[in-house]
């Protein structure tokens, strides 16, 4: 996945009200506000001076004049904060058949009905096999040298989207749940069950009624976002 516009480096001043983040542009010095598309906790992510990177908007209309998309870390590493951005190279995987657990299937539909009130993020399908349904989740958080850990705040909605797989899964469909670390210094993905409980427990009925638990790192440039090789997950 290439960012659809070049990225302009910048400096954090501050992240505030979730999706807002005043920087100053190091090309210019100006200081301008962007949008923030992230509405997690973003520990250790959003510290004052941190060296960002933006994607100034093609939308003339739109209010914010940036869009904020990387942080740099120590070590010439990446992490990407934009929560869209995990579905979008989901996607461009899973149509190339490039997860390995899932490449047998062609057919990808995005965004599909489970119930009246619920989508998953892909349906899969492919003569012969079942159904295969998967939910994508953004992993970011690292607090142990090379673990990235989910979620990175309470997340009740992702409790529920674990519990959905799991009756899915008991219908006899196959259920996924991948997780797409972006981060460039992480090699295993943890559940972080101090941050939220309720996660962790959900976790546990998912994988129990047969829900695959699926990992995948990134290599993130400034260039774009894409996907890596598979990650262990533990429990």
């Amino acid at each position: 996945m290439r960012f659809q516009s070049p990225l302009v480096p910048a400096r954090l001043i501050r992240r505030y009200k979730r999706f807002l983040a005043d920087v100053r542009l190091e090309e210019t010095g100006e200081v301008i506000t962007a949008h923030c598309p992230n509405p997690g906790a973003m520990t250790g992510l959003a510290d004052e001076g941190m060296r960002v990177w933006l994607e100034p908007s093609r939308n003339p209309g739109a209010k914010l004049s940036h869009g904020w998309r990387l942080v740099e870390l120590a070590d010439g590493h990446w992490a990407g904060i934009d929560t869209a951005v995990p579905n979008r190279v989901a996607k461009e995987a899973l149509m190339a058949g490039s997860v390995p657990a899932l490449a047998a299937y062609t057919g990808v539909r995005p965004e599909v009905r489970t119930g009246e009130k619920s989508r998953i993020d892909f349906l899969l399908s492919e003569p012969g096999l079942p159904d295969a349904w998967v939910e994508v989740k953004n992993v970011h958080l690292s607090r142990d040298g090379t673990l990235a850990e989910f979620p990175d705040c309470v997340t009740a909605r992702g409790a529920r989207h674990l519990d959905e797989l799991a009756a899915l899964a008991r219908t006899g469909a196959r259920a996924a749940m991948l997780y797409i670390v972006q981060r460039t210094d992480c090699d295993a993905m943890a559940l972080a069950r101090d941050i939220d409980p309720g996660y962790g427990a959900a976790f546990d009925r998912a994988r129990d009624a047969g829900v695959e638990m699926l990992c995948h790192g990134t290599a993130i440039s400034p260039e774009g976002v894409e996907f890596g090789p598979a990650l262990p997950v533990e429990r």
